[in-house]
């Protein structure tokens, strides 16, 4: 097992966001939470990656190790858990380039950065056009590229990705996630969260349905696409 969560509860001052849910991510699969707005996905990846406290009787491990006993930092640069924000939070005044370097700043390995610079532009070819190009002033595709990029380089065993489809036009939506496919079959597993229900179920191997804090369904992809709750409240019926 490669990521084992249990009983993860998560409040903002005393409002309750998580109410102590448990689930797992095997190495190398794709897992999806879908949920509404404010149903607590953000939140779960957020803790995850330890840019949240959590409170007491949560367990959480990975790859046999305690996460709780890891800082932030240390949960990029030593366990290789990288996390694709919502709204991406790239440094809007900084290049393509600076930003995938500053993403490396905790690695020691330059030929396995420098491999991994030019996985990412294999794999974003439009990154690589714009190499000099200041973050701020790419297309929100573009913009999600880069994220999605600076992942890469920061990380590689497990990519935490939140809302990877906000904002971009079907199109590059698709490219995107083709991508995030590929970089699956290479070796990365991922953990997404999406309101995009259909497409992360899709795209993912198995789901989890999260509701108001709580993880209400789980199951193989297919499954939940055909189960008629799931229909009805995130598939349009």
């Amino acid at each position: 097992m490669l990521l084992s969560v249990e009983n993860l509860a998560v409040s903002y001052d005393r409002i309750k966001a998580l109410h102590g849910i448990s689930f797992e991510v095997e190495e190398g699969e794709i897992v999806c939470i879908i949920g509404a707005n404010g149903a607590g996905k953000s939140t779960t990846l957020r803790a995850i990656s330890r840019m949240l406290p959590v409170e007491k009787g949560t367990r959480m491990t990975f790859g046999g190790q305690d996460l709780l006993s890891y800082p932030a930092d240390k949960v990029v640069s030593e366990l290789g858990v990288s996390h694709v924000p919502e709204g991406r939070r790239l440094f809007a005044n900084l290049t393509v380039m600076e930003n995938l370097k500053l993403a490396a700043f905790a690695r020691t390995d330059p030929r396995g950065i420098e491999r991994d610079m030019e996985r990412v532009f294999g794999i974003f070819s439009r990154l690589k056009e714009r190499i000099g190009q200041k973050a701020g002033t790419l297309s929100g595709g573009e913009q999600q590229m880069l994220a999605v990029g600076r992942a890469l380089v920061s990380a590689r065993r497990l990519m935490l990705l939140d809302e990877p489809s906000m904002g971009l036009a079907p199109l590059l939506m698709r490219s995107v996630f083709e991508a995030l496919e590929g970089i699956n079959r290479e070796g990365t597993t991922i953990l997404v969260v999406e309101q995009n229900a259909r497409m992360a179920l899709h795209f993912a191997q198995r789901g989890y349905v999260l509701e108001s804090g709580n993880l209400v369904l789980e199951g193989r992809s297919e499954e939940l696409l055909a189960n008629p709750e799931v229909k009805a409240a995130y598939l349009g019926g």
